[in-house]
């Protein structure tokens, strides 16, 4: 019995929002995501603060999420919505 559906593992990857380092321990990644990164994340961004005329901008973290997804794929040689055609 040879496969017919031969599905594509794919990773996607994204980031959360940059803010206060001392405030990202809490930060969730959004629904269906998992955290790749601990404690306080990565320190490669800056956020904003805008205070008055200014807007100021500080060093800041955010964590990296993955999320793992299952795209259907026929195998070699087969096609149409339930792979059976050859």
């Amino acid at each position: 019995q040879m496969k017919k559906q031969c599905d594509q593992k794919l990773l996607i990857r994204m980031k959360t929002e940059c803010v206060p380092c001392s405030l990202n321990l809490d930060t969730q990644c959004p629904a269906g995501y998992s955290k790749i990164t601990n404690g306080t994340g990565i320190p490669d961004c800056r956020y904003y603060l805008e205070i008055k005329t200014h807007t100021l901008s500080f060093p800041g973290c955010r964590h990296r999420c993955v999320k793992e997804f299952e795209q259907p794929e026929c195998c070699q040689g087969h096609w149409g919505p339930d792979c059976m055609g050859k």
